[in-house]
């Protein structure tokens, strides 16, 4: 007999994010338990206002589909049960760990995957000023950061970019524009980034108004972010982006996110694996897709005040199981 349970939780952090839609200073996420006897399984969502959720929302939903769960719902009927989004990612996961529980082994054994040692991960660069934009490369650099994400706005793209550039000149860097940048020269704009080596930009135009990327020359590759929730949009992004940035939360768990992995292969286009700000326990989640991706960013845990526990290890620009 299973039963679930699930709360509401705000998590502060340690020191402001922003990106282009705005500041945060803390984060709410919803926790889901399973139980079964004595086997306990977890899952982490993020409600995302951009995305029309919250956690009153998620939480709403979570409630009306509680009977058919301790009814015995499997994870493959979930798909259909609940739509995209953060309250099928948090049950999905749940699911997955309490099936791979109740076979006496781990989710990287379920899957007949090699767990890695660790991961390398993006560390995200808040937006700010030029000079703390810097300061905060800089000290990532210190402490061993191998993948910078610069979050941007339309303010001093290229200057904040040169300075980020300078105070981390062998560090790989990767931009996200958070859909910021529409009405821009983005031709001229790319080939001048171009210039201090960026390895991508992630969605630079607003979700549904990106078909200029279809005629815009980019020697850099473009990610498609929030034009991207799940495997049915990504046949339609090739002619604009050569990548996908797939996040649990977006597309409604483990179990959609590898068959969107799967559908990109299949498609010609490349993979990165992103994360909302949350807990280890959301981002241990995602690392079975991390490690089919070419850029991974999964660095919300060290924006916490405090993390759940266990918690992942964070250290040299990786995250360690």
């Amino acid at each position: 007999m299973i039963s679930m349970e699930f709360r509401t939780l705000e998590l502060p952090l340690a020191r402001p994010f922003a990106i282009s839609r705005g500041v945060r200073t803390a984060v709410t996420v919803v926790r889901v338990t399973l139980t079964e006897g004595s086997l306990v399984a977890m899952g982490e969502c993020t409600p995302t206002a951009h995305y029309q959720e919250s956690a009153e929302s998620v939480c709403e939903q979570l409630a009306v589909i509680k009977p058919q769960v301790e009814a015995g719902l499997t994870r493959e009927a979930l798909q259909q049960a609940l739509p995209v989004g953060s309250a099928r990612n948090a049950l999905d996961c749940a699911m997955w760990r309490l099936d791979a529980a109740k076979q006496g082994k781990t989710v990287w054994q379920l899957l007949d995957m090699q767990a890695p040692q660790s991961v390398v991960t993006a560390e995200t660069l808040s937006l700010d000023t030029l000079d703390n934009m810097a300061k905060a490369a800089a000290n990532a650099v210190s402490r061993g950061a191998k993948l910078l994400k610069i979050k941007l706005d339309r303010e001093q793209i290229i200057e904040k970019v040169a300075a980020i550039r300078h105070a981390a000149p062998h560090t790989t860097l990767v931009i996200d524009a958070n859909e910021a940048w529409l009405g821009l020269d983005l031709e001229s704009l790319f080939h001048a980034l171009h210039e201090f080596n960026i390895a991508m930009i992630e969605q630079p135009l607003p979700a549904g108004k990106d078909k200029d990327l279809v005629r815009c020359l980019h020697p850099i590759p473009i990610c498609a972010d929030e034009s991207c929730h799940q495997r049915s949009d990504i046949a339609g992004l090739r002619d604009r982006y050569e990548m996908i940035n797939i996040k649990l939360d977006k597309c409604g768990g483990l179990t959609e996110a590898l068959a969107m992995a799967a559908e990109a292969k299949a498609l010609g286009l490349r993979l990165m694996v992103g994360c909302m700000l949350g807990s280890s326990l959301a981002m241990e989640a995602a690392l079975p897709v991390a490690v089919q991706a070419e850029r991974v960013d999964l660095d919300g845990p060290i924006w916490l005040a405090q993390d759940s526990q266990p918690a992942l290890r964070y250290e040299h620009g990786e995250v360690w199981l």
